[in-house]
């Protein structure tokens, strides 16, 4: 059964050896029972067990010829079964043992009823009193929730407990075992066992305890009421340890959840009342009276659960003055604060002339953000009535599905996607990227310099990753009914420089020069210095601002430009062509003309762009959302390209296409580069 190879090395048949670890098992196996049942003998008894580091020595054995070998763990059954029942717990020898014998029962091949004793076994460990003990218990029930999590789940009660021990170690192992242990059945009872225990934690826990919770009510939230009723018990709590994504993710749910706008503006009111000292609590409620003010005052909304509260107008106002006004409130806060006083300015006219007041007394504020966005919302009130109301319209609803799936660094339910970063949506804070600080009206803390990751709504939208040689993030807009006045009052693509002029200045309607600038050019971006904007780039804001003039000629009267198969592959082609407005060799009109050229025809065809800030970029609706397949018809669609470096950098476009192909989502996505110099 063995043979000797011919440089007289020694090797042993399968069919040996498998007998002789058989054989060996059998002998440990015997050797172990007789020592468990063996009688009293004094020179190796230790606390009434006798040799505890022969049993050891044994168990450690088991487990090295028991891993990988069904038959072999199955013939050490019935022994580790014994061990494990017959030794005494209240001993550290019996201890010693019984953790040995729970190692062994892990590591052997499968047994469902040994597993559930050893779990059983580290259960009662977590109640002994020695913390050493209690934090090996939890260090296995880690590693057994991987392989019966069932099992586990019985002990959920002793784990909580050990959540509140006064050891940090066993606060913390406890903690991610709970984590690991939470799902769509029990997230109710232990988010509120842990929400409970953040009032009475200690200080340096609450911060690694709020992040736990907040990640396990976003992840199994069975509904959004219940989700956004935790986060206000969070914020109400320990606001202050709050992470940013988390509070922007918040906005992202209650801007999803029309139906609940009213009773959360109201929950956020009630829970100012008695936390204003949390500054994340202060943000989320100065951004959702901002938004859904109106709703506060008129109880519009009111759900069974609610009891109905008398809000007034001027009511409302206090508590964005108190969070203008805090000594606490920091820079984030405070351009929130300005925001939501513009946005009730026109809603609230019985408290418009104190909305004014407020605003005008940061007129002269030592920081700059606050002063330029106070001169250019006054400038709003008492200027610009006639498009006021347009202006601070409520935001548009956050795609909620794209950021959940942009946060797990991937698009949902498409075909084809590209391989981005993971950004996390920002609600005013700029740490380190800030994608969505535009749409939201809010400042950066630090007010950090764009990153190719983060700076626009549409970058974020379409999480591109630019020309490295614009230095800027990308920014675009989409258009489904024509142009808004949204797209320059968040100031999306367009170009800025820097200028020596003061905040009055900037807000005149045209530059000492003649050129005009732009009042609103900055009113929701991060920087915190004036600017002006360039002849090119400020013309759409004045429009805005001075009234809509006729659309310009778009006769092609400049130089010719070869048109260009922007995006091609084997079902689906994009051509661009060129023209020039007469005496502005700056702009572009390009027509986007798509073909497909597969079998079946696309649906919901959606084209979507974005340009470094450089350039700035107006799309005109398509003509159809239908794409007929085979070549037999095309979708037509304009843009409008301004250049402020005309003559000095070329041309960069990040686009997206998505549709549907037989009800099913596909997303195409790529960069073009190849436009012709000279425009």
């Amino acid at each position: 059964m063995s043979k000797f190879t011919t440089n007289g090395i020694f090797v042993f048949d399968k069919i040996f050896f498998e007998q002789l670890l058989q054989k060996w098992t059998v002998g440990v196996v015997r050797n172990l029972r007789d020592l468990t049942n063996s009688p009293y003998s004094p020179e190796y008894d230790i606390a009434g067990i006798t040799d505890p580091f022969l049993h050891i020595r044994l168990l450690k054995l088991l487990r090295v010829l028991g891993e990988g070998d069904a038959d072999a763990s199955d013939s050490m059954n019935d022994i580790l079964a014994q061990v494990a029942t017959k030794t005494e717990s209240n001993k550290v020898a019996g201890n010693a043992i019984l953790y040995e014998c729970v190692q062994t029962i892990m590591s052997v091949e499968d047994n469902g009823g040994l597993r559930v004793l050893a779990i059983n076994i580290l259960g009662r460990f977590l109640s002994n009193r020695d913390n050493n003990i209690r934090y090996v218990a939890l260090n296995m029930l880690m590693k057994a929730v991987t392989v019966d999590a069932q099992a586990v789940q019985r002990h959920r009660t002793t784990i909580l407990e050990c959540v509140k021990d006064l050891d940090a170690s066993i606060r913390k192992r406890a903690l991610e075992l709970v984590y690991v242990l939470v799902n769509e059945t029990n997230v109710k009872p232990l988010a509120k066992e842990l929400i409970d225990f953040l009032e009475v934690s200690d200080y340096d826990f609450r911060e690694d305890l709020t992040a736990k919770i907040c990640s396990i009510v976003a992840k199994f939230s069975p509904e959004k009421i219940w989700y956004i009723d935790q986060m206000l018990k969070v914020l109400s709590e320990v606001g202050n340890f709050v992470k940013d994504e988390v509070w922007h993710a918040l906005i992202v749910v209650i801007s999803n959840a029309s139906e609940l706008h009213g009773y959360t503006v109201r929950a956020l009111y009630k829970a100012f009342q008695t936390s204003a000292e949390q500054e994340i609590l202060v943000r989320v409620t100065v951004w959702c009276i901002g938004e859904y003010g109106d709703m506060l005052v008129n109880n519009v909304g009111m759900l069974d659960i609610e009891d109905p509260i008398t809000v007034t107008e001027s009511d409302a106002v206090d508590v964005v003055e108190i969070a203008i006004k805090r000594h606490a409130s920091d820079l984030t806060t405070k351009a929130m604060a300005l925001v939501a006083l513009l946005k009730l300015s026109s809603h609230f006219h019985s408290c418009s002339v104190r909305i004014k007041e407020i605003i005008v007394a940061f007129k002269g504020d030592f920081v700059l953000e606050l002063q330029q966005r106070s001169i250019e919302f006054n400038s709003i009130i008492a200027k610009h009535q006639n498009i006021r109301s347009t202006l601070v319209e409520r935001m548009p609803v956050l795609d909620e599905t794209t950021f959940v799936g942009r946060r797990a660094g991937s698009l949902p339910g498409t075909a084809s996607t590209t391989t981005t970063p993971s950004v996390s949506l920002p609600n005013g804070v700029a740490k380190p990227v800030a994608p969505l600080v535009d749409l939201l009206d809010l400042s950066s803390d630090d007010a950090p310099a764009p990153s190719s990751s983060g700076g626009d709504l549409l970058h974020d939208l379409l999480g591109v990753d630019l020309s490295p040689a614009s230095q800027q993030s990308g920014a675009g807009q989409t258009f489904k009914n024509g142009p808004d006045v949204l797209l320059d009052l968040l100031s999306m693509g367009s170009p800025s420089a820097p200028s020596s002029s003061s905040t009055v200045d900037i807000l005149s309607s045209s530059a000492s020069n003649g050129a005009p600038v732009s009042p609103l050019n900055d009113l929701s971006s991060l920087s915190l210095s004036s600017r002006a904007t360039s002849n090119a780039g400020a013309a759409p804001m004045m429009d805005l601002l001075d009234g809509f003039p006729p659309n310009p000629s778009t006769e092609n009267n400049g130089p010719a430009h070869p048109p260009i198969t922007a995006f091609e592959n084997s079902h689906l082609r994009l051509t661009f062509d060129f023209s020039k407005q007469p005496g502005n060799p700056q702009t572009t009109i390009i027509q986007a003309t798509f073909m497909n050229l597969s079998t079946d025809a696309y649906t919901d065809f959606v084209f979507q762009a974005a340009v470094p800030k450089f350039l700035q970029l107006q799309l005109d609706p398509a003509s159809s959302n239908t794409l007929p397949a085979a070549g037999n018809g095309s979708i037509m669609q304009n843009l409008k390209v301004t250049n402020s470096q005309h003559g000095k950098k070329s041309l960069v476009m990040r686009i997206r296409i998505a549709y549907k192909i037989n009800g099913k989502d596909t997303l195409e996505e790529g960069q073009i580069n190849n436009f012709p110099r000279g425009l």
